[in-house]
């Protein structure tokens, strides 16, 4: 066991070729695992599979956006204590890699980042910025303290961190890179520091600070060809892959992505058989729990699902998998297998069919939600303080109009139109045009002599996380025209929907389609575990367990079923709140013992 005491200091430091550990050779035999997307009382249980597993380290991004959601407040409690996360993975005997670096990717929200960084329209990112840097200043002026017991050198057992993340694929300030090097040594942090990046010319060039830190590569396959350039820039020094991509993530309306566990197992078997440390990216992925997934733009933007599964070692609930078992084989030739009698996995409930019984419209509820402000255009969430969920602009539109079309410009991430509360129709952000042409039932209607009220209400479906499109406001960026004329005067109401306490519920009502409701109902449970939520024949919207937000559903898939790990169940009643978007003919949902996800 670890402790927090100088006496008991250790070295983690490079000599030639090889890591030591108190002067002693060690190779890393990493996995990954994010406590922000694991409840805390499944950590101890996550970490042990690890450690049987074979492995002697585990591996975790910090996310700003979590410990930092409104600038200035910082949270260091709950799925958020990420020190009682590393004193556990200490008790336990595993050694610690932190990737506290202010940028995360990990197919999280804004990749990490604050949304609150948006509300400065001339903010840059991710580069020698001082707005930004003082940003950072101020977060590891928090973070930092935070961490420094937590070293090797101070007797704790992180032995490394991460300077920046994957910064070779975004850009090539050095000044900037040195910059978080130096904001790290100031705040106490003298551990072995790196960065991680893609193994081509490009992103070795630009994300690392060689020769004076140690550079690793990110990759799934060919590791051969990986050490190989890496060693053209780094040759005096051990080949580490910091992210070993044995599985991936998925997308909205996409396949849910599987690799074998054979091929996992062969890309390993290499690996270990070269000499080279490793850090299984994921071991474990968890949960993107609310609204913090992320989304990639790559000439479409394409939001991350719910489930962050990545078909790795342990699924998204925690059990063991072929892949485990393959991995912890291959592990065995190389390094000798801790003697531990695993945890069973967690109990798996089938509650059954649960029929919610009351319902409050959004929009009888929107003065429960939240206060409304009018601004003469529309604003973006950001600028109106608000981090993630949705957000309504209404206006009136005069009348009498002939018919015509209604243009977002531009719509971040995924609009529904309605006149005088009647839907009208969808605007997407994939869509190059658009507009929505107002219609009911296929005929054309025009704007009566009196007018009519138009409501637009956004999701916003995730913040990229990747690459160069991640100055992603969300709501709409510009503005809302009737055929060429721009609309003004909007009544706005913020809906982050963190807090549901203040909606009034009622007994069903008749059915209207198209309006998105609050739906409540009540399940009984003996005995808690492990369940999955079921929405067929739902649409799409937020799913709530006891007041916490499960992520969001889409009839799209690939994803059928939200987890609902069983701390988040209490004996007796429980309350299930959906959020459907579109309407459902029956509402009624599943909570089964089995996942669904392609």
């Amino acid at each position: 066991m670890y402790k927090e005491n100088q006496e008991l200091a250790t070295t983690f430091t490079i000599e030639g070729n090889q890591f030591l550990y108190n002067g002693k050779p060690m190779r890393i035999l990493s996995g990954a695992m994010h406590y922000f997307r694991i409840v805390p009382q499944y950590w101890r249980d996550r970490l042990l599979k690890l450690k049987a597993c074979g492995f002697n380290t585990v591996e975790t991004y910090l996310a700003w956006n979590v410990h930092e959601p409104k600038e200035g407040q910082f949270n260091f409690t709950g799925i958020a204590d990420v020190e009682r996360f590393v004193r556990l993975a200490a008790e336990l005997g595993l050694h610690v890699i932190l990737r506290p670096s202010p940028y995360i990717c990990a197919e999280w929200e804004f990749g990490g980042l604050p949304a609150w960084l948006l509300r400065d329209p001339s903010m840059h990112l991710r580069c020698y910025h001082k707005p930004y840097l003082d940003k950072i200043d101020a977060y590891y002026d928090e973070l930092m303290p935070r961490l420094k017991p937590l070293l090797c050198t101070n007797g704790g057992p992180v032995i490394a961190m991460q300077i920046e993340n994957e910064y070779g694929s975004y850009g090539n300030d050095k000044q900037y890179l040195e910059y978080l090097k130096q904001a790290m040594i100031e705040r106490g942090i003298d551990v072995l520091m790196f960065t991680s990046d893609g193994y081509d010319d490009s992103n070795l060039q630009g994300g690392t600070l060689l020769p004076e830190v140690l550079a690793t590569v990110n990759f799934g396959s060919q590791p051969e060809e990986a050490f190989a350039k890496l060693q053209e820039y780094q040759p005096d020094k051990p080949n580490m892959c910091m992210e070993y991509w044995n599985g991936w993530f998925d997308h909205w309306g996409d396949e849910h992505h599987v690799r074998g566990h054979d091929d996992v197992a062969d890309v390993l078997d290499r690996m270990l058989k070269s000499g080279a440390s490793i850090n299984f990216y994921m071991f474990h992925g968890g949960t993107n729990f609310g609204f913090y997934n992320g989304a990639n733009y790559l000439g479409k933007y394409e939001p991350t699902v719910t489930s962050y599964d990545y078909h790795a070692a342990l699924n998204e609930s925690g059990d063991r998998t072929d892949k485990y078992y393959a991995i912890r084989e291959v592990i065995s030739r190389y390094a000798e297998l801790p003697d531990l009698v695993l945890p069973p996995a967690a109990p798996k409930k089938n509650y059954g069919r649960v029929r919610l019984t009351q319902q409050a419209r959004l929009f009888d509820s929107l003065n429960r939600l939240s206060e409304p402000v009018w601004r003469r255009c529309p604003e973006t969430m950001e600028q109106l303080g608000q981090d993630y969920g949705f957000i309504l602009y209404t206006t009136r539109i005069s009348g009498p109009r002939t018919s015509n079309k209604i243009t977002i410009q531009e719509v971040r991430d995924r609009a529904l139109l309605f006149l005088d509360g009647v839907h009208q129709g969808v605007a997407e952000r994939n869509t190059h045009d658009q507009t929505i042409e107002i219609h009911e039932n296929d005929i054309v209607v025009e704007i009566p002599s009196d007018g009519a009220e138009l409501s637009v209400l956004v999701e916003n479906m995730g913040r990229i996380n990747y690459g160069f499109g991640m100055k992603d406001p969300k709501g709409i960026t510009e503005g809302v025209r009737f055929e060429r004329m721009f609309l003004h005067d909007w009544k706005i109401h913020t809906l982050p929907l963190d807090d549901l306490s203040g909606l009034v519920f009622q007994d069903l009502q008749p059915e209207e389609k198209f309006t998105p409701t609050f739906y409540k109902g009540v399940f009984h449970v003996d005995e808690t575990g492990d369940t999955f939520l079921k929405l067929e024949g739902w649409t799409k919207g937020v799913a709530y367990v006891n007041g916490f937000n499960l992520g969001r559903y889409w009839e799209i898939g690939p994803q059928k079923t939200l987890y609902v790990p069983g701390p988040l169940l209490r004996e007796g009643d429980n309350e299930l709140i959906v959020f459907e978007l579109h309407g459902t003919q029956d509402p009624v949902v599943m909570l089964q013992d089995f996942a669904e996800l392609g």
